[in-house]
């Protein structure tokens, strides 16, 4: 009987490891694709709490979202993964 509880303790722990890994994958995509783009927008806002001007954080913003938005739309497979 004591086998089988550690049986399932160990298959819930394996379970959890593999969903805090996959959400680790996302949560690594999602700053590949819109990292610069957030890092600009808090730069810019943190400018303007200071009273100084984000002009220049806030065109970077808007680059990087342009940028992160041409590569999302480009159609890629499993034969082209390099991030060309």
């Amino acid at each position: 009987m004591l086998t089988g509880k550690m049986k399932s303790s160990g298959q819930g722990m394996t379970e959890y490891i593999i969903i805090v890994a996959l959400i680790a994958i996302a949560a690594i995509a999602v700053y590949t694709f819109f990292g610069k783009t957030v890092r600009s927008q808090v730069a810019g806002m943190s400018k303007e709490l200071a009273g100084q001007s984000a002009s220049s954080d806030i065109s970077a913003a808007q680059g990087a979202a342009g940028s992160a938005s041409q590569e999302a739309a480009k159609d890629k497979g499993l034969d082209a993964y390099q991030n060309k």
